[in-house]
C-alpha cells in the first residue's frame, strides 16, 4: 500500500538586506551603538596631525599571521602607540601589553604618543566623556577611578592604521578584548581622504529565525571621531571595505607656509583606547603553548547585555604555523578578582 505524504516545500530564500547609509551624527545615534562627532580638533591641528602620522607611517609594517595553512598579510599598514602615563598610575605596564597587541607575537616596544597626539587625545577624552553621562551603562563596564571621576574614560594606548589609496581596506571585524575588558569604548579619529566605515550585527542564534543582518555604511571624513560605545565590540563587526574610486583628500594648511599644498590618497585611523587595570598583562592566563591567551565576547549567544559570556582561548597558531593548544575558559570576573566594574 502506498502512503501519500505531503510534498517537502523548498524553503523561501531571505531577500538580503541592502546596506543602510548613515550620513548623519543623527542616523548613527539612531541605528548603532555609536556616535559621530564632525569637525573635533581645531583644523590646523587635525592637519598638523595627519602630516605627522603619514611621515610616520612610511616605517609601519602590514601585519602577517598564519590562517589554516597559509600565510596571510595585513592589506592595510598599522602601528601601535602608548602613552606615557596610563593614567592609572605607572605606564610601563602598558608598553608590556602593546607588545602583545596583535596575534599573539610580541611585537617591538611600542612608540609613545607624539606631541600632536598627546594634544589630540586630550580633545577626544573630554568629547567621550561628555557622551558617557548621557548613556545607560552595563555591569562589566570599568567603575574604577578616582572620587571625582570614577567613571571617566582615560585613553593609554592607540592603534593606528594608515589605508593608502582606494584598494586598502581591512575585513568584518571585532576589536580582541584582552586587554580592554567587557563593554570597551573605542574613539576612532579619521584623518585625510573620506573612506566607508561598515558595521554589520553579529545576529544571535535565538534570532535568526525573526530577523537579519543588517549592514550600516558610514562615510567618514576627515577630522571626524567615532566613538564606538559599549556593546559594539559584542554586538557588530566591523570593517574598512576597498571601494572602486575615492575623492582625494586636500589638506586646509600647508606643511609650512613655503610649502604647497598637496593631495592625498590616505586615511590615516587613530583608535584611542582604554586598557583597563583589572585586566592588565601579569593578570592574562596563558595557555598551553604559555602564550597570552586572547579574551572574546560570546556574540552569537548574548542576551541583552545580562547574560553575556567571554572567554579566554590560545591565539598562538596565528603565529605558530597555524598551530595552537585546546586551551578555552570562561571568563570569571569574581574569580580573577577583576573589577571595579559599574556594577
Amino acid at each position: 500500500m502506498q502512503v501519500l505524504r505531503q510534498p517537502d516545500f523548498p524553503k523561501k530564500s531571505r531577500i538580503k538586506l541592502s546596506p543602510l547609509v548613515l550620513s548623519t551624527p543623527t542616523l548613527v545615534a539612531q541605528h548603532i551603538p555609536c556616535t559621530l562627532h564632525l569637525s573635533v580638533l581645531p583644523s590646523e591641528l587635525a592637519c598638523r596631525l595627519f602630516y605627522v602620522m603619514i611621515d610616520a607611517a612610511k616605517k609601519w609594517q602590514r601585519n602577517k599571521w598564519w590562517l589554516f595553512d597559509r600565510v596571510v598579510e595585513s592589506p592595510h599598514k598599522t602601528s601601535f602607540f602608548v602613552r606615557n602615563s596610563d593614567g592609572f598610575g605607572e605606564g610601563e605596564n602598558w608598553h608590556q601589553a602593546a607588545q602583545y597587541w596583535y596575534n599573539g607575537r610580541k611585537t617591538e616596544a611600542p612608540a609613545v604618543f607624539f606631541p600632536e597626539m598627546e594634544e589630540a587625545c586630550q580633545i577626544v577624552e573630554g568629547i567621550v566623556n561628555r557622551e558617557l553621562k548621557f548613556r545607560s551603562r552595563y555591569v562589566l563596564e570599568w567603575g574604577g577611578g578616582s572620587d571625582d571621576d570614577t567613571h571617566n574614560w582615560k585613553a593609554n594606548v592607540a592603534a593606528s592604521n594608515c589605508y593608502e589609496g582606494a584598494s586598502e581596506g581591512v575585513g568584518f571585524h571585532s576589536d580582541q578584548l584582552t586587554y580592554l575588558g567587557p563593554y570597551p569604548t573605542i574613539a576612532s579619529l579619521s584623518l585625510g581622504t573620506r573612506r566607508t566605515f561598515s558595521l554589520r550585527e553579529v545576529i544571535p542564534v535565538n534570532d535568526r529565525e525573526m530577523r537579519q543582518a543588517q549592514t550600516y555604511n558610514i562615510p567618514l571624513s576627515h577630522n571626524s571621531l567615532t566613538i564606538m560605545h559599549a556593546a559594539c565590540q559584542e554586538t557588530f563587526k566591523h570593517s574598512v571595505p576597498p571601494q572602486s574610486a575615492i575623492d582625494l583628500y586636500h589638506p586646509a594648511h600647508p606643511r609650512d607656509a613655503e610649502e604647497r599644498i598637496e593631495a592625498s590618497n590616505v586615511r590615516i585611523n587613530i583608535t584611542f583606547r582604554f586598557y583597563r587595570p583589572d585586566f592588565r598583562p601579569e593578570s592574562i592566563p596563558r595557555c598551553k603553548c604559555n602564550i597570552p591567551t586572547v579574551l572574546r565576547p560570546d556574540m552569537k549567544n548574548r542576551i541583552n547585555g545580562n547574560k553575556d559570556r567571554y572567554w579566554w582561548s590560545c591565539y598562538a597558531g596565528a603565529q605558530n604555523e597555524g598551530k595552537g593548544c585546546n586551551f578555552w575558559k570562561v571568563l570569571n570576573m569574581a574569580e580573577e578578582k577583576r573589577g571595579p566594574c559599574i556594577g
